[in-house]
């Protein structure tokens, strides 16, 4: 299952980092796209929901895309 979550306050490549690191240390599968705002990531239902509580727990507001 592949899901995007939209981080409105990812603002910069300091924020990509500090995402990134998370979701390594996680081992989830994911890709980042800076522009739009969005972290793609890829896995079960748990590691959709590991990536978002992550990033939550970085300082940040996610939220699963509808689309």
């Amino acid at each position: 299952m592949e899901r995007k979550i939209i981080v409105p306050d990812m603002r910069c490549e300091h924020c990509v980092a500090r995402i990134s690191g998370a979701l390594t240390a996680i081992q989830a599968d994911f890709t980042i796209d800076l522009p739009t705002k969005t972290v793609t990531v890829c896995g079960e239902e748990s590691a959709l929901q590991a990536a978002f509580d992550e990033i939550y727990d970085l300082g940040f507001t996610p939220e699963f895309s509808r689309a």
